[in-house]
């Protein structure tokens, strides 16, 4: 009976460990844009993001271009530090600890999905959409990213002020930065879906046809577990897409 007894405790452990090794199913890619709200990545949505991502037990890796931020914001202050310049793939390695890669690198079959945390490192070094709105460039490896993903119909999702990256380089894209009317403050952003608009893009939470799910995260003034709670419906919806 004893002997038995430790069978069965035995095939319960391997039934475990078997199923958590059929739930990393997904692999996931996160590109960041720096470390910090004013010229970074926002890094509660980041760390928003690996969550849901580890809980829907999707393998990560996350991935930043080799290239300099536009500038170096004293988050203390607000303002520039016109002393200094800073990496974009470095400083995103405070976020990632250490565990990254140059977006040049990235290789899109490697991987089912996407996600762009948002703050201003992605219209700033990204992107110039911070200085030049609906004339922005779009950095070049991000481009070709998010084209490589959406022709190989593989889920992009987008968080904050990162959807008007899709909006620039896919044209029709249904994606959502929040409200167009400011709302007494609560959408302090609002400006952004005027310029989503004026890029082609059409206001949706989420695109079926382009596989693309977006959340306005920090666009809106709220609590910060409705950040959190909108992330995780962004990112459920992207694992949901992949189809697996």
């Amino acid at each position: 009976v004893c002997q038995m007894h430790k069978v069965s405790k035995l095939q319960k452990l391997g039934n475990i460990i078997f199923s958590n090794l059929l739930q990393f199913h997904c692999s996931s890619v996160i590109v960041l844009s720096g470390c910090g709200v004013y010229d970074g990545t926002e890094i509660h949505e980041a760390s928003a993001i690996l969550v849901h991502l580890s809980r829907g037990g999707a393998e990560v890796q996350m991935y930043a271009p080799d290239i300099p931020q536009m500038h170096v914001i004293d988050h203390t202050k607000g303002q520039p530090a016109e002393a200094e310049s800073r990496n974009v793939l470095v400083e995103s390695s405070r976020i990632a600890r250490g565990k990254i890669t140059d977006l040049a690198k990235l290789s899109t079959k490697d991987y089912d999905a996407v996600i762009f945390p948002g703050g201003f490192g992605a219209a700033k070094n990204l992107s110039t959409f911070a200085v030049d709105g609906k004339d922005c460039r779009v950095n070049g490896e991000v481009e070709r990213v998010l084209k490589e993903f959406h022709k190989a119909g593989k889920p992009i999702g987008l968080c904050c002020i990162s959807p008007v990256l899709a909006a620039k380089v896919l044209p029709g894209a249904e994606v959502t930065v929040g409200h167009e009317e400011e709302e007494g403050g609560k959408w302090p952003y609002a400006g952004t879906a005027g310029a989503i608009k004026a890029l082609g893009g059409k206001h949706s939470h989420v695109d079926v046809n382009n596989k693309m799910v977006t959340t306005p995260a920090f666009m809106c003034e709220t609590e910060l577990h409705h950040i959190f709670d909108g992330i995780g419906a962004m990112v459920k919806g992207v694992l949901k897409l992949t189809g697996k």
